[in-house]
């Protein structure tokens, strides 16, 4: 492929081959793949404490870290409780500001540090150690304030980091990713825990939610629910779309079955060519045959359908009961809330 000449370059830079590209891509994933597997060697009785320590903590994991172990550390926060373990990221300087009160007795501190001696990370260890926690260090040095201080300490050290200066945090974030999800996955497997058990996971696993959760936990039913008869009038249907704020009113016939809907956006249309809408018949101008959905279905299912409905995504799905009853409406909202 042919490079354009024209394009600006910044000072200092130099134009490579892409043959050069390729090699420098190529041997940044190589340093980085050499790194995790030095792990594999290195990983010792002080990855099993951590795991048994998060696995036997009555509290929380609070995963902290500064700058690109930052980064990291909420990622390893993310995926412990993606899989069933109450965890969290605290940034150091947040902490120092009052959220260290979010850290209680019987925690567990994972502490993400390329060099250990981190100045914010290192003024809060006193902090934790008067509240009462387990302080796991995930750190390249061995020989580190925050080492020396830890209670368990996982060896996370490269030989080089993959840029030409050996500087870029890129090796370094690499493997302490890789020993986050080492961690999560054999907590994980040490607690046996299946689908089922995700059901009464904390909130922050999202996974199980998404797994498990159904329509009819999250459906709008009741008083909440909007109903209006074909026979209404427009004002009346307007009235209950402001009143339940779902962006919609379901419309029953005389039997009190599903026969159509009134959107927000259908309201444009019906306005289009009448001159009175307020008073225009509910049936005469509303959406027939509305998409529904069953309230023993995914709510990750429901939220697929409405954003892939043909011709165009839609933002609700109505449930009905054996008798063709309107029960409950699902929002788009709903559903991303549930399992975001």
């Amino acid at each position: 492929m042919s490079k354009n000449t024209d394009t600006p370059r910044t000072a200092g830079s130099r134009s490579l081959s892409d043959e050069e590209l390729l090699r420098t891509g190529r041997e940044v994933l190589e340093v980085e793949r050499d790194a995790i597997g030095g792990l594999v060697d290195r990983i010792d009785d002080a990855f099993v404490a951590a795991v048994r320590a998060v696995v036997e903590s009555p509290g929380s994991v609070i995963v902290c870290g500064v700058g690109k172990s930052g980064l990291v550390a909420r990622k390893i926060a993310a995926t412990l409780a993606s899989t069933g373990t109450r965890a969290f990221f605290l940034h150091p300087a947040d902490a120092a500001h009052g959220d260290v009160g979010m850290v209680s007795k019987g925690d567990v501190v994972l502490a993400v540090s390329k060099s250990g001696e981190g100045e914010e990370l290192l003024q809060l260890l006193p902090h934790f150690r008067e509240i009462g926690v387990t302080i796991v260090a995930i750190t390249g040095g061995a020989g580190s304030t925050l080492a020396s201080r830890a209670d368990i300490v996982v060896d996370a050290r490269v030989e080089r980091e993959a840029c030409p200066m050996d500087l870029v945090p890129t090796a370094s974030t690499t493997v302490a990713l890789a020993l986050g999800d080492a961690l999560a996955v054999a907590v994980l497997s040490e607690k046996e825990i299946d689908r089922d058990a995700f059901a009464s996971f904390h909130p922050a696993g999202s996974l199980g939610r998404r797994l498990l959760l159904r329509v009819r936990d999250v459906m709008h039913t009741g008083d909440a629910l909007p109903v209006v008869s074909e026979d209404a009038l427009m004002r009346d249907a307007i009235v209950e779309i402001a009143g339940k704020r779902l962006g919609l009113t379901t419309v029953v016939g005389a039997a009190g079955r599903l026969v159509g809907i009134v959107a927000d956006g259908d309201l444009k249309r019906i306005v289009i060519g009448r001159t009175d809408i307020l008073n225009a018949r509910v049936g005469d101008v509303m959406t027939p045959a509305p998409r529904t959905v069953g309230k023993n279905e995914l709510v990750a299912d429901a939220l697929e359908r409405m954003e892939t409905n043909t011709p165009s995504p839609i933002t609700s799905l109505i449930i009905v009961n054996d008798d063709g009853c309107p029960e409950g409406v699902i929002h788009i909202h709903d559903c991303l809330r549930a399992v975001g």
